[in-house]
């Protein structure tokens, strides 16, 4: 993978953070983009980027000319970065000829008790979900060559589903006990996604943890793991708290599983004791 140039837009992310470190490990040549955080990982050549202003979008693909890019942006109540950011990435990639792999999320599907599957259409309930899956048609109206990755929860020290699970062990959050999700470590993320920047492949893939968990159950996995006291987790449902947000969602990973190398490991096995 050395000798390419790859440009991560959201480089100041927990993920694509992690996906910088990976590809200057393995002598890449990495630009990060950010908007207000700074990029924090050595070796890589930071650009500050406005994903909503297409001409600024363009206008730095075609100064930077990256063999790929590696799309992260998001907002979660901004449709405009969501979706529209999505579309032009896409599109300023497909200008000069970038092989994309752009991130998605398993929030666009509504929630049953069966898997899903990796080509299962979305089927948003709230915006945020919605952004996600307007971006996902963007992205593969103008660039059907794209790999577009439906992930989870993302997982690891600092990111901020780990926080929230220690803040419901300290009384100052509260964790659902009928939200099921199927975390990733950001490590095995990373690995996929760059794994996908090389290959051919096409389309949407789940690249997700093997273990359907409830946000309570990560926060007792987390206690575990931390050794804090889990009598004091708090928690409740998702219906008694008014949220509409889905509920049940989980990816099926086989497909990813088969294909990549990398091993998508459970959240059980990465905060076993």
């Amino acid at each position: 993978m050395g000798g390419v140039t790859l440009l991560v837009v959201g480089a100041s992310g927990f993920l694509g953070a992690e996906v910088c470190r990976q590809a200057v490990a393995a002598g890449q040549r990495v630009v990060g983009t950010y908007h207000s955080a700074a990029v924090g990982v050595a070796g890589v050549e930071p650009r500050r980027l406005d994903v909503t202003d297409r001409s600024t979008v363009r206008a730095l693909l075609t100064e930077v000319r990256p063999d790929a890019v590696v799309a992260t942006p998001y907002r979660y109540d901004d449709w405009t970065v969501t979706a529209d950011g999505a579309a032009h990435v896409a599109y300023a990639a497909a200008e000069v000829g970038a092989r994309l792999v752009h991130l998605s999320s398993d929030a666009l599907h509504s929630g049953r008790l069966a898997p899903y599957l990796d080509d299962d259409v979305p089927t948003p309930i709230h915006a945020y979900g919605a952004a996600k899956a307007a971006a996902e048609t963007a992205v593969r109206a103008i660039d059907p060559g794209a790999a577009l990755v439906r992930t989870s929860l993302i997982v690891g020290e600092g990111s901020k589903q780990i926080q929230l699970c220690r803040d419901a062990l300290a009384g100052r959050a509260t964790l659902f006990t009928d939200e099921l999700r199927c975390p990733i470590d950001v490590v095995d993320l990373a690995a996929a996604v760059l794994e996908l920047v090389p290959s051919e492949y096409a389309g949407l893939l789940n690249v997700a943890g093997p273990d359907p968990v409830s946000r309570a159950e990560l926060g007792l996995l987390v206690a575990r793991r931390s050794g804090l006291d889990p009598a004091g987790l708090k928690t409740t449902t998702a219906v008694a708290a008014g949220v509409q947000r889905p509920t049940e969602v989980r990816l099926d990973s086989s497909r990813a599983a088969g294909l990549l190398r990398t091993r998508l490991r459970g959240v059980i096995e990465l905060l076993a004791s």
